[in-house]
């Protein structure tokens, strides 16, 4: 049987008229709205501050994030905690989560390789997003990596060619009737695994921070600053 075969989606899951992160939190473990949820250790619902000024959007969980239950925890979260502090965002001010709620993977070896997630995935757990951001009201809304643009703002979205760059907030979205978030705005970077699978790690990092630094601009009123890569 297919993905496509096996994918409903999460319209029927996502609890109507849910009123807070924590509504949603607690129906979240139920989501069978594709295939996923059957190999995955546990969904891994989003993590932060419900007031949190910047919402931060990645893949999916991870090897690491699917056995604990929290989103950016592994070796992708760690760093991008570090860039977080070196363009001096507040770690406080984030609410961390993902396109896709679980873990998509091969087995191989006794490892757990990751997969990207297909766009049938990402279409499913969409709902689940779309939720999120009702019960959110960010200033900026940061896109990390090719997988949650796609979600947020549609396949002909490329992260390369925009990265860095403030747009507005939700009307660069794909359906921006679905997120019903006041004035904000939205950046978007590369994914912090991409840091980690780079060539050169360090121009690949710094990278992140300048376009992190744009965000820790918008949330002072200051524009764009290109901010000190502490060593």
């Amino acid at each position: 049987m297919t993905a496509h075969e096996t994918t409903v989606g999460a319209d029927g899951y996502v609890p109507t008229g849910a009123r807070s992160l924590a509504d949603l939190r607690a129906a979240a473990p139920g989501c069978q709205g594709c295939e996923l949820h059957q190999p995955a250790s546990q969904v891994v619902f989003g993590r932060g501050d419900p007031d949190a000024r910047v919402v931060m959007v990645g893949e999916q969980p991870g090897d690491v994030e699917d056995r604990q239950g929290l989103p950016f925890v592994g070796p992708a979260g760690r760093l991008l905690r570090r860039a977080v502090d070196d363009a001096g965002i507040p770690v406080d001010q984030i609410y961390l989560t993902n396109a896709v709620k679980h873990f998509r993977f091969v087995s191989r070896g006794g490892r757990r390789i990751h997969q990207t997630p297909d766009r049938v995935h990402i279409v499913a757990c969409r709902p689940w997003l779309v939720a999120e951001f009702a019960t959110l009201r960010p200033d900026v809304v940061v896109v990390l990596g090719a997988t949650a643009a796609r979600a947020l703002l549609g396949p002909a979205f490329r992260v390369t060619r925009s990265r860095g760059v403030p747009l507005p907030w939700p009307a660069s979205a794909e359906r921006p009737e679905e997120f019903p978030v006041g004035p904000a705005q939205l950046v978007a970077t590369i994914h912090p695994s991409a840091v980690l699978r780079a060539d050169d790690q360090q121009i690949a990092y710094r990278g992140l921070v300048t376009d992190l630094g744009v965000v820790r601009g918008l949330l002072a009123g200051r524009g764009s600053p290109t901010p000190a890569v502490r060593r």
